[in-house]
């Protein structure tokens, strides 16, 4: 797998930098005295939201969202309950209503409307970085256009079913609709279930998709595994209809490839579903099952999941938290969390990062909601955070060929369990990167065979990109028995091999 290969004008192994738009705006606004849109987030903030090593920002939640949909978030007793976990001193303005509840996919207004996105578009072009935006399959909101103009777009019931399932259906516009659900959890009483069976809902998908590709770089995609054929088929069952022969995402993507094929689509995708995804057309699925590896304090299951085929990791997306996960500072101690980062840094596929991760936040905002707790930023964790993804970017240090590494233990010392160590090789001028993190709070010891034919016989520097410290070793060594190396609990090397 080359590290060097690009998706149109993308990087082979983007790194993303998410952003909740309507928290952002406030915060910058709260300052100003007035609203901000889009199109006057000061340089300053962008040049913050860019640092070193980001080549996109995901503003997530920018489209129109629902007035429908705030009223009933507003009168719901579960949300508001959760709100105020998060925010104790919640006001009623500061719910605004869910980004994943679309009225229209047009900007919304109070960020400025489209052409402060497109000027927030340019802004990122300034500096090199890239715009993803959201779309949502699944479903619309109560009031969205189509919901009145297109019917036909929508799974139906009865009024039999209305009865018998108030939580499940709707009656609007003449019509009884279901709620936009998943096979394993109750449906969500904002939305309205849009039929991916339908012949109609996938010419209308395959031109929003269109739509929204000619205003961003990459889109991603919310809970894509529930329009492929199969998953919607056991969600709905006959009240789809007939299953058709083409899969739903190559359908409704290929008038988008014809047109943007620059355009990188990215899958929010659950259940092991990533491969399927990526052979129906995605670029980049969420790896949602090394996020659990690495969170469960599971060193043999990243081991195990990291030998997976090398093109097919070069496919996913790797994360330690996004608005929907915990923040990872709730998850994981200090040390745990900057190995976790190295790990996650460092492999193959692309990254993504959410903001306030840096900064240590603990406290993950409902996305209804435009404000979010005051918590004081660790700013030693944030330096840290922008060194290793500056360092990671600026020695081009996922470039070339990646491939795992064993680590050997002895008889009497099997710590070496704990160790995952990996290798990148044949970068811009033949450069060779080594990164060892020990995902484990015990102390580990291993070798690492080296097998580069020209180390035997030749002394060889490792340098420690990370801690800016050098090592001399004799390359002999380094190919067999191995490099040695001792690894505090939660430590980690990325080496440069010179």
């Amino acid at each position: 797998m080359s590290g060097d290969h690009a998706l149109g004008g993308w990087p082979a192994q983007p790194v993303v930098y998410e952003l909740n738009t309507a928290v952002w705006l406030a915060e910058l606004s709260r300052p100003a005295g007035r609203p901000l849109t889009l199109a006057e987030v000061p340089d300053p903030e962008w040049d913050a939201v860019t640092p070193a090593g980001v080549d996109a920002v995901w503003l997530m939640g920018v489209w129109e969202r629902s007035p429908v949909g705030l009223a009933l978030a507003r009168a719901n007793p579960q949300l508001q309950a959760s709100f105020r976990d998060a925010l104790p001193d919640l006001r009623a303005e500061d719910v605004v209503g869910s980004p994943y509840c679309v009225r229209r996919y047009v900007a919304d207004a109070a960020f400025g409307g489209p052409q402060a996105l497109a000027l927030a578009r340019a802004a990122l072009a300034r500096r090199g970085v890239r715009l993803l935006l959201d779309y949502v399959p699944n479903h619309v909101a109560p009031d969205h256009p189509w919901v009145a103009e297109l019917p036909e777009l929508f799974v139906h019931g009865t009024h039999g079913d209305l009865r018998a399932d108030p939580g499940g259906w709707i009656a609007t516009a003449g019509h009884v609709l279901a709620h936009g659900r998943d096979p394993y959890f109750p449906p969500w009483p904002d939305v309205v279930q849009l039929n991916a069976f339908a012949p109609q809902m996938r010419e209308a998908t395959a031109a929003t998709l269109t739509d929204i590709a000619a205003q961003c770089d990459g889109i991603r995609c919310d809970m894509a595994m529930l329009l492929t054929n199969g998953v919607f088929d056991r969600t709905w069952h006959d009240r789809a209809g007939p299953q058709p022969a083409e899969e739903f995402w190559p359908a409704v993507m290929a008038p988008l490839r014809a047109r943007y094929p620059d355009t990188v689509m990215v899958a929010e995708a659950y259940w092991d579903m990533e491969w399927d995804l990526q052979r129906d057309g995605f670029d980049y699925c969420y790896d949602k099952r090394l996020y659990d590896r690495i969170v469960g304090g599971d060193p043999a299951g990243v081991r195990d999941h990291l030998r997976a085929d090398p093109g097919y990791q070069s496919r996913l997306l790797r994360f330690l938290e996004n608005h929907d996960e915990p923040r990872i500072a709730s998850r994981l101690a200090p040390d745990a969390q900057r190995a976790a980062a190295v790990a996650v840094a460092t492999l193959p596929g692309a990254t993504l990062w959410h903001e306030g991760q840096f900064e240590g936040r603990q406290v993950r905002p409902p996305v209804f909601l435009d404000r979010r707790p005051d918590e004081p930023p660790d700013k030693e964790l944030a330096d840290w955070y922008r060194g290793l993804l500056a360092t990671v970017a600026q020695q081009r240090v996922r470039h070339g060929a990646w491939r795992l590494l064993d680590v050997d233990g002895w008889p009497d010392n099997q710590s070496c369990r704990n160790l995952l160590a990996w290798s990148w090789t044949g970068g811009e001028g033949g450069s060779r990167h080594v990164v060892v993190v020990n995902l484990s709070g015990q102390p580990a010891q291993g070798r690492i065979p080296l097998d580069w034919p020209d180390l035997p016989g030749h002394p060889v520097c490792l340098t420690d990109l990370l801690r800016h410290e050098g090592y001399d070793r004799d390359g002999t060594e380094l190919a067999a028995p191995g490099l040695f190396v001792s690894v505090g609990p939660f430590r980690y090397h990325l080496f440069a091999v010179g």
